[in-house]
Protein backbone atom coordinates (compact mmCIF):
# COMPACT_ATOMS: atom_id res chain seq x y z
CA UNK A 1 0.00 0.00 0.00
CA UNK A 2 1.17 3.49 -0.59
CA UNK A 3 0.62 6.56 1.06
CA UNK A 4 1.23 9.70 0.04
CA UNK A 5 2.11 12.55 2.65
CA UNK A 6 0.46 16.35 2.07
CA UNK A 7 1.78 18.82 3.89
CA UNK A 8 0.72 22.30 4.66
CA UNK A 9 2.70 25.44 3.87
CA UNK A 10 3.56 27.24 6.91
CA UNK A 11 3.06 31.00 7.30
CA UNK A 12 6.48 32.61 7.11
CA UNK A 13 5.89 35.14 10.00
CA UNK A 14 9.46 36.26 9.50
CA UNK A 15 8.25 38.10 6.15
CA UNK A 16 5.72 40.25 7.77
CA UNK A 17 6.32 43.14 10.36
CA UNK A 18 5.02 42.35 14.28
CA UNK A 19 2.42 45.08 13.72
CA UNK A 20 1.10 43.05 10.47
CA UNK A 21 1.39 39.96 12.98
CA UNK A 22 -0.41 41.52 15.75
CA UNK A 23 -3.26 43.60 13.89
CA UNK A 24 -3.72 39.56 12.32
CA UNK A 25 -4.08 37.88 14.92
CA UNK A 26 -6.67 40.99 16.36
CA UNK A 27 -8.74 40.54 13.71
CA UNK A 28 -8.90 36.56 13.63
CA UNK A 29 -10.18 37.01 17.00
CA UNK A 30 -13.09 39.00 15.91
CA UNK A 31 -13.84 36.82 13.25
CA UNK A 32 -16.42 34.90 15.26
CA UNK A 33 -20.19 36.47 16.27
CA UNK A 34 -20.40 35.63 19.51
CA UNK A 35 -16.83 37.61 20.01
CA UNK A 36 -18.41 40.66 18.47
CA UNK A 37 -20.97 40.73 20.42
CA UNK A 38 -18.78 40.44 23.55
CA UNK A 39 -16.66 43.08 22.73
CA UNK A 40 -19.95 45.57 22.03
CA UNK A 41 -20.97 44.50 25.58
CA UNK A 42 -18.26 45.48 27.36
CA UNK A 43 -17.45 48.87 25.11
CA UNK A 44 -21.41 49.68 26.05
CA UNK A 45 -20.91 49.34 29.91
CA UNK A 46 -17.10 50.23 29.63
CA UNK A 47 -16.80 46.70 31.94
CA UNK A 48 -18.41 43.60 32.78
CA UNK A 49 -18.00 40.37 35.26
CA UNK A 50 -18.38 37.10 33.22
CA UNK A 51 -21.86 36.04 34.81
CA UNK A 52 -23.25 39.31 33.37
CA UNK A 53 -21.75 38.65 29.71
CA UNK A 54 -23.57 35.12 29.90
CA UNK A 55 -26.64 36.57 30.54
CA UNK A 56 -26.56 39.04 27.57
CA UNK A 57 -25.27 36.72 25.07
CA UNK A 58 -26.87 34.01 26.31
CA UNK A 59 -24.30 31.25 25.80
CA UNK A 60 -22.37 28.81 28.76
CA UNK A 61 -20.32 30.33 30.74
CA UNK A 62 -17.62 28.03 30.25
CA UNK A 63 -17.89 29.33 26.24
CA UNK A 64 -18.04 33.05 26.85
CA UNK A 65 -14.90 32.46 29.13
CA UNK A 66 -13.27 30.68 26.56
CA UNK A 67 -14.36 33.51 24.16
CA UNK A 68 -12.93 35.80 26.59
CA UNK A 69 -9.48 34.21 27.22
CA UNK A 70 -9.00 34.24 23.60
CA UNK A 71 -9.83 38.09 23.14
CA UNK A 72 -7.21 38.31 26.03
CA UNK A 73 -4.86 36.71 24.51
CA UNK A 74 -5.37 38.65 21.43
CA UNK A 75 -4.98 41.64 23.39
CA UNK A 76 -7.80 43.25 22.60
CA UNK A 77 -9.36 43.31 26.31
CA UNK A 78 -8.06 43.43 30.10
CA UNK A 79 -9.30 42.27 33.10
CA UNK A 80 -8.64 42.17 36.54
CA UNK A 81 -9.76 40.06 39.34
CA UNK A 82 -12.37 41.83 41.86
CA UNK A 83 -13.38 39.54 44.69
CA UNK A 84 -14.66 36.18 43.12
CA UNK A 85 -15.09 37.85 40.09
CA UNK A 86 -13.53 38.85 36.91
CA UNK A 87 -13.73 42.77 35.49
CA UNK A 88 -12.88 42.73 31.83
CA UNK A 89 -12.75 46.20 29.53
CA UNK A 90 -11.29 47.32 26.12
CA UNK A 91 -7.11 47.38 26.34
CA UNK A 92 -7.42 50.61 24.99
CA UNK A 93 -3.86 51.12 23.75
CA UNK A 94 -4.05 48.24 21.86
CA UNK A 95 -7.66 49.06 20.25
CA UNK A 96 -6.54 52.58 19.41
CA UNK A 97 -3.29 51.44 17.38
CA UNK A 98 -5.82 48.46 15.57
CA UNK A 99 -8.35 51.39 14.71
CA UNK A 100 -5.62 53.38 13.97
CA UNK A 101 -4.18 50.89 11.67
CA UNK A 102 -7.21 49.54 9.74
CA UNK A 103 -8.22 53.24 9.03
CA UNK A 104 -4.98 53.39 7.39
CA UNK A 105 -5.63 50.35 5.78
CA UNK A 106 -9.24 51.65 4.12
CA UNK A 107 -8.09 55.12 3.41
CA UNK A 108 -5.36 54.05 1.24
CA UNK A 109 -7.13 52.71 -1.29
CA UNK A 110 -8.31 54.89 -4.33
CA UNK A 111 -11.56 53.00 -4.44
CA UNK A 112 -13.29 56.41 -6.23
CA UNK A 113 -13.39 53.95 -9.48
CA UNK A 114 -15.29 51.27 -9.57
CA UNK A 115 -14.78 50.08 -13.10
CA UNK A 116 -10.99 48.95 -12.12
CA UNK A 117 -11.97 45.16 -12.81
Amino acid sequence: MRYTIITMGLTKTQNYTEEQLQISKMMKVMGHPARVAILQSIIKTEACVCVDLVTEIGLAQSTVSQHLKDLKAAGLIQGTIEGTSMCYCINADNWNMLNEQMNNLFNSANCKNSDCC
